[in-house]
């Protein structure tokens, strides 16, 4: 569970993965905005950087955490393809976290 703030959403306190196209961000989502997702304590990936995919690197991300490479960021909302629970991601060997619902 998060930490909730009736004005900051559902997603305050959680952290997420928001798949921007060809990066992924890993983070603590802090509120959602008309201009975007603002997060904090954020890791970022591009697709194939260090030949890793964005797949794999969300899959470690699950099982490992995140590396803070960001201390605040925001995403803008046009640039966002999606947003989920990092929780809600199932590692590849079958580590810690919980399946998808």
């Amino acid at each position: 569970m998060g930490t909730f703030h009736q004005d900051r959403g559902a997603l305050h306190g959680i952290t997420v993965v928001v798949d921007a196209g060809r990066t992924v961000y890993i983070g603590r989502c802090d509120e959602e905005t008309q201009e975007g997702i603002h997060l904090v304590d954020v890791d970022e990936h591009e697709d194939g950087a260090g030949g890793q995919s964005k797949e794999d690197f969300i899959r470690r991300a699950a099982r490992f955490g995140a590396w803070v490479r960001h201390p605040r960021l925001m995403v803008p909302r046009d640039g966002i393809a999606s947003v989920t629970r990092l929780g809600d991601v199932v590692p590849s060997d079958g580590g810690c976290s919980r399946p998808v619902k």
